[in-house]
Formats: structure tokens, sequence, C-alpha cells
């Protein structure tokens, strides 16, 4: 089957398709996101075996490293993957071919994973943990890389209309490994770690693969934006754009409203992992996520380029809901039937997540053309990775008093969400 005949079937148009495309961008459309959804579907296989909500902790748990140590997962994953953006922004601009940033940043969080393999195989306690620990702060480097040129690159070569179902498309390939991975572990059960350090290998042999396919990619021949004299740095840069840009400042609080669904599901598997169960009980969260990718990835991109905006505002509702309603049926509970309301839940809040990630990411791409997207995408990721430090040191301080004391913190969160993202203008096509 031919390029073009394959993504006409996968990728609906919304609007007209390539009006704010180069000509040489409209002709290569079908190569290009055939390439994009694979290469991205590559990266989310990967994401969801190094994943710091469910995979890492319960295999630094199980190689005996402090608690200490599987507090700082997400916090290292999160705030590392955006905090560089701002600065690595200049340098990415500055190139006239940006798809090897991403190939660079790719290549980099196979190294990083393939680190982390080696170590759940052959070390264990405080090593171990320190180890897994480091590499993951420099997969979230590399990460950085990625997610500024992969926005870019998107809005360079994919028109609106059909960018967010180009990231749905690959978060439906992660979640059908995921299954598969969740299943397997599942079934294997036990305490021996080497399930994990396999999938941590091939995770690592994903993003080989995923350089090789995004290298294809054919961009617009356009001159590199000179960024100018570098007067105030990036730091005064960003601040600029943020004091200056109502629209932009108002996405970056809505987002940060939207965590909800993002630093709740960690909460969710420390209540679970009070139960014990052994590596076994790993295996629903994972299958949950896979779940949640597989349904949620082409349903919200469809949805998300007719309409981020709102997509975000049901999102966060949804998440603040769901985690509301697991804390009631908990308590009433007395803790029964946690064996399936904690999975159903983290299944509820992984594919509410889904739609919010792969609505965010849509807005954002959409929301400016040209350096000004890749500005815009920097920056507001730099500001989140504070943010996201901050909301993650008040719901750990406030998991002192009781994990579910923490999860109505980021319930109201949400809630405060849906009334902020009301007030975001429309950006689909």
């Amino acid at each position: 089957m031919r390029a073009q005949e394959l993504y006409a079937r996968l990728v609906r148009p919304q609007g007209d398709a390539t009006d704010d495309l180069a000509s040489e961008a409209a002709r290569d459309l079908p190569r290009n996101g055939l390439r994009q959804v694979a290469a991205n579907g590559l990266q989310s296989i990967g994401d969801e075996i190094v994943n710091a909500k469910t995979v890492l902790p319960w295999l630094l748990s199980a190689l005996g490293a402090p608690g200490a140590l599987v507090g700082l997962l997400v916090p290292v994953r999160e705030s590392g993957s955006m905090l560089p953006q701002a600065a690595l922004l200049p340098w990415v601009q500055g190139r006239r071919v940006r798809k090897w940033a991403w190939v660079a940043g790719a290549a980099g969080q196979a190294a990083a994973t393939a680190v982390m393999a080696g170590a759940a195989a052959t070390a264990s306690g405080t090593a171990a943990g320190a180890v897994v620990l480091v590499a993951l702060a420099v997969f979230a480097l590399a990460r950085a890389l990625t997610s500024l040129a992969g926005k870019d690159v998107l809005g360079r070569t994919v028109p609106k209309g059909q960018r967010g179902q180009i990231t749905g498309l690959a978060t439906v390939l992660s979640g059908v490994v995921a299954i598969t991975a969740g299943l397997g572990i599942r079934l294997l059960g036990g305490d021996d770690v080497t399930p994990l350090a396999v999938l941590l290998g091939a995770a690592a042999l994903a993003w080989v693969a995923a350089t090789a396919v995004y290298a294809g990619i054919r961009e617009p021949a356009d001159e590199p934006v000179d960024p100018g004299p570098d007067d105030v740095g990036w730091l005064g840069r960003s601040w600029a754009l943020l004091r200056s840009d109502v629209t932009f400042r108002r996405f970056v609080v809505v987002r940060t409203l939207l965590l909800v669904s993002a630093l709740s599901p960690p909460f969710i598997v420390a209540l679970a992992a009070r139960g014990g169960g052994g590596l076994a009980g790993l295996g629903p969260f994972v299958i949950a996520s896979g779940v949640a990718s597989l349904v949620g990835g082409r349903l919200f991109g469809r949805l998300a380029d007719r309409s981020s905006r709102r997509v975000m505002i049901w999102g966060a509702a949804t998440a603040s809901v769901v985690v509301l309603a697991l804390l009631a049926l908990y308590t009433i509970g007395d803790g029964a039937g946690a064996a399936w309301i904690f999975p159903l839940g983290y299944l509820l809040l992984a594919l509410t997540h889904t739609g919010v990630r792969v609505a965010r990411k849509t807005y954002v791409v959409d929301m400016a053309e040209g350096d000004r997207r890749t500005e815009y995408v920097a920056v507001a990721n730099t500001a989140m990775g504070v943010l996201l430090l901050v909301a993650g040191a008040v719901s750990s301080g406030l998991a002192l008093l009781g994990t579910e004391v923490a999860l109505l913190f980021l319930a109201a969160l949400g809630l405060a969400g849906v009334v902020a993202a009301r007030s975001l203008p429309e950006v689909s096509s």
C-alpha cells in the first residue's frame, strides 16, 4: 500500500488540510506523517516501560533501594525533561534541519535506558537505586530535546487538524505493547526483577529504532532564524513572554492545574502497594496504562483536532471526579475490594491523562506558527518544570498527613483547572 493511501486511512483532515504548510512539506505530508507516527510510537513504547509512576518505583522497591530514592523518581523524570527547554531554545532555533535534535535526544534516551537495564540485572540496594536515578536524570535531559524539537518538526510538516491524530496514533501503538508487557508481568509474578531488566533492554532498542525512522523525515528547507542579540538571556526572554502574552500565560496556568491526572497515579499505586503481592501486583497497573493508550490515543487525537480546549476541560473534570470517587469507595469499604478498586481507578485516571496529554500538546502546537511555536513549547515546558516541582512538593508534604489528603488536594487542583480552562480561546482547526 502506498504511503499516501495508508496515511489517508489513518488520519482524517479537519478543515483545509495543507493551507498552513510550505509546498514541499505538503507534498511530503504522507511520508512525514507516517514516520512521525512510527517514531513517536516507538518512543511511547519505551515510555510505558521507563515509567516513573509504575515500573520504576516497583523496580527500586524490589531491588531494596531506599524509599527516599523512590520518591525522587517522578520529580526527576518530569522536571528534568522540562526545565532545560528554554535554555535549549536558541540552539534548536539555529538549526536548519531540526529533526537531528530529536534524533540526538532519542539516542540519549536509549543509552540511559540501557544503563537502567544493566543496573536492574547486576546491582541492588542503594547502589542500584542511585544508578537508576542518575540514568533517569540523563534520560530526562535527553527527553527535553525530543520534546522541544518534536513539536517544532510536527508543526512544520503536518497541518492543523491532523496533529492530534498523529500523537494519538503513536499512543495507540504504545498501548498494545504495554498490555502485552503487563500480561507477561502478571503471569510471571514472583520477586525476580529479571523480567523488568529484559523489558528495559527492549525499551532501549525501541529508541534506537525510533532514531532510524525519524531520520527519514523531510523538513522544508527554511533558513534558520537568527535568535538575535542575547541581551537578557533565555531566562529574561522567557519571563518577558510570560508577562506580555496573556493567552500563553493563561495556558501555562491551566496546564499546571491539569496536573491532577499526572500526579495522582503514583499515590494510587502507593495505596495498592500496601497490600503486597510481589511483581504480579504491578501487572494490572501496566495493563491499565496500556488499555488507556490503546483506547484513548486515537479517540482523543481526533477530539483534540476538533477542540483541544474542550478535551482539557473535560479531562480535568473527569480526573477530579475519579479521584474523589476512588477515595469515597476505598473509605466506605474500609480497604475492602482494593484488588479491583485501585487498578480500575488507575485505568480511569490513565485514560483521562491520555486525553489531557494529547490535548495540551495539540493546543500548544496550534497556538502559533514557525519559531514562535518553538518558543511557546520551550518556555511552557520550562515553566511547568518549576511549577511541577512546587506542586509535587506540596502534594508530597500533604502525603505526610496521609495519602488520601494529597489526593484530595490534587482533586481540588483539577476542579480549579476546569474553571481556568474555560477562559482559553479556541485554536484548533
